[in-house]
């Protein structure tokens, strides 16, 4: 498993139960992935997302979103956890 971090530009003010609702599909579609969605951050004024997520790879992590509801990631970074 690696460590992702994606970001989700919405070109707008995005509210937080949106996102919330948002991370809910994605937690309640991981069967069989391999994928943890494990944090996530909201600037909500310019709605930009950022997500981190335990996964197999970059293509899982996306898929999950795809399918859970469609806000599929721009970016997608792997990162490496430090203090």
């Amino acid at each position: 498993m690696e460590l992702f971090m994606d970001t989700h530009t919405m070109g707008g003010p995005v509210g937080p139960d949106d996102v919330a609702k948002a991370n809910e599909a994605d937690l309640q579609n991981l069967d069989d992935t391999g994928v943890h969605y494990l944090r996530y951050w909201v600037e909500q004024e310019l709605g930009t997302l950022f997500c981190l997520v335990d996964a197999p790879d970059a293509d899982a992590a996306a898929t999950v979103h795809r399918e859970a509801h469609g806000l599929v990631a721009d970016e997608i970074y792997p990162v490496a956890e430090g203090a």
